[in-house]
């Protein structure tokens, strides 16, 4: 199959693109951009709308592109070449893996999260760095979490960083983003249970029950969760610090207490 061809940097489709990086031209259109096959694949798989898709065969990395090629473009996405150079112009990321896809947003609201009996749910309040948040997205995808909510929300959930660090996690994990009552009161209604990580109680993380439907809440590393999780948080738990720091990485501790749910829960 032969794609249509770009080797100017000046054509509207490359500057668009270039364009997407910005936060602010990514939600007023509401178009992100993906990178590479694996975060194609997924996101193609998880029903993400892709529109366009660019590829330069002399950065890829294995022998299933083109297949995926025909297949985005027999379901009417426009697939284009661009020379190497352009491509490593539009590309985000240092060490593009050829494809380069552009796709429409998906609004994400707890109306959209599955309610599952002993369900393990996540909250993540006020995250601040891309790295982080898309680390808790690939943790969570990991652990076989039912649902993680974003609250009060510092970055965008598109950041190529997000993407990036997430490994496709973000197309694969049901989520939600809303303010911190609003997520408290909808957990609240359906009998799932608060866990929050505080250095301010006796409870060690291994001795409360995380086979019942729960949500563990976690915040930023700076200022710790809000008032509303801490005073009504249901298991305040602590994870023990040997040395002499006094908290971990957010991603980190997250990472720790899905485990330890997932361990309690047979691993299943």
């Amino acid at each position: 199959m032969e794609f249509v061809k770009i080797t100017s940097a000046q054509n509207d489709a490359v500057k668009h693109v270039i364009k997407l990086r910005d936060r602010r031209p990514r939600e007023k259109e509401q178009l992100t951009v993906l990178e590479g096959y694996r975060e194609l694949t997924r996101a193609r798989e998880y029903g993400m709308e892709l529109l366009e898709c660019f590829f330069s065969p002399s950065h890829f990395l294995g022998e299933n592109e083109f297949p995926l090629l025909e297949t985005l473009a027999s379901e009417g996405v426009r697939v284009v070449e661009v020379a190497p150079q352009l491509l490593e112009k539009m590309a985000y990321r240092e060490r593009p893996e050829g494809l380069i896809a552009v796709a429409k947003m998906k609004r994400h609201t707890l109306a959209d999260l599955p309610v599952v009996e002993n369900g393990l749910y996540l909250v993540a309040e006020a995250v601040e760095k891309p790295g982080n948040l898309g680390s808790i997205l690939r943790s969570a995808d990991a652990a076989g979490v039912d649902g993680l909510i974003i609250c009060n929300k510092c970055t965008d959930l598109y950041n190529p960083n997000v993407i990036r660090a997430s490994t496709g996690a973000l197309f694969s994990v049901p989520l939600a983003e809303a303010e911190n009552q609003e997520a408290y009161d909808w957990l609240k209604s359906h009998g799932i249970k608060t866990l929050a990580a505080t250095p301010h109680t006796e409870n060690l993380y291994t001795d409360v029950d995380m086979t019942q439907a729960v949500a563990i809440v976690v915040g930023t590393e700076q200022t710790g969760l809000t008032e509303l999780w801490m005073e009504h948080s249901d298991l305040p738990v602590r994870i023990p610090m040997l040395g002499k720091i006094d908290s971990l990485n957010v991603a980190t501790a997250t990472t720790i207490l899905l485990y330890e749910a997932a361990r309690q829960r047979n691993w299943k």
